[in-house]
């Protein structure tokens, strides 16, 4: 255990390029909890600096119970850090990876046990409560999703890795590094790289449309999340990060049925409208 402030931290849970998550008990009130920092050692560019404080600033100013609650944020010899609520679940991610959402396909019908004279029978209801669950979970995402728009945020790099589970499976919208705070920005003159992942890019965002970036890029990550859930691959899979990005302009997915015929139409169809290059459409 390290002491750091308030806090003891445990032990490091995530380390992305501009900062590490820790676990931690705050001391005075003997809680868990989450603490995520500018990676110790390394000097941050202003830009930097600023992605993280915007961050905090975002998840601070949301109260969902679907997106990780901010506890305190603070500076700390010169660290600045802030405190969140500690989700021990993974995130979806991993539980994509590990086939937790796998939606059976018509050639992997197995019998399944005495019970199961058809194996049909069996499969069809697998597929109807895997989809169920799918359904479910991208629901709750969204909506925590809408409560950040109706605020003024944009989350910008929406993806299965930013999305949490909790012991119930429930998902907590997290990583809100490289929001978007529309009123702030509507005020300055805003220069910005290409930031996201390409996998769940939106066509003017993969173009450096900034000023094109609105509400409906995030609806076109979601979409792509839903693909992913209900497909097991991205939209454009198996491609370097520069052909994503040419093909998130160009090109339209494979249909989700294509892929496995056992998708539900309905929610191929709202995976495909969430897709469209044109935001209006989406």
């Amino acid at each position: 255990m390290q002491p750091f402030g308030e806090f003891l931290l445990l032990g490091e849970i995530a380390r992305g390029g501009m900062g590490v998550v820790y676990s931690a008990r705050e001391i005075r009130s003997n809680r868990r909890v989450a603490i995520k920092m500018i990676l110790p050692g390394t000097l941050p560019s202003p830009a930097a600096v600023q992605r993280f404080r915007t961050e905090a600033e975002a998840m601070h100013q949301l109260a969902h119970p679907n997106i990780v609650t901010i506890y305190d944020i603070g500076v700390l010899d010169g660290q600045e850090y802030f405190s969140m609520k500690l989700i021990e679940g993974g995130n979806l991610a991993d539980a994509i990876a590990e086939g937790e959402f796998n939606i059976p396909k018509p050639a992997d019908v197995r019998p399944a046990g005495a019970q199961w004279r058809n194996p049909a029978s069996r499969s069809r209801q697998v597929c109807r409560e895997k989809q169920s669950r799918i359904a479910a979970l991208v629901a709750k995402v969204s909506r925590a999703v809408q409560h950040a728009h109706a605020r003024g945020v944009l989350h910008r790099d929406l993806k299965p890795k930013n999305i949490l589970l909790d012991g119930q499976r429930e998902p907590h919208l997290t990583d809100f590094g490289i929001a978007k705070l529309v009123e702030t920005e509507a005020r300055e003159t805003q220069t910005v790289g290409l930031l996201g992942t390409p996998d769940y890019m939106a066509p003017e965002q993969a173009a450096g449309r900034v000023k094109e970036i609105t509400t409906a890029a995030d609806v076109y990550s979601l979409g792509a999340i839903l693909y992913e859930l209900l497909t097991g691959v991205t939209p454009f899979p198996n491609r370097s990060a520069l052909q994503v990005i040419q093909d998130v302009q160009d090109k339209v997915p494979v249909r989700p049925r294509l892929l496995n015929a056992n998708v539900d139409r309905e929610l191929e169809t709202i995976c495909l409208k969430c897709l469209e290059k044109v935001p209006k459409a989406r």
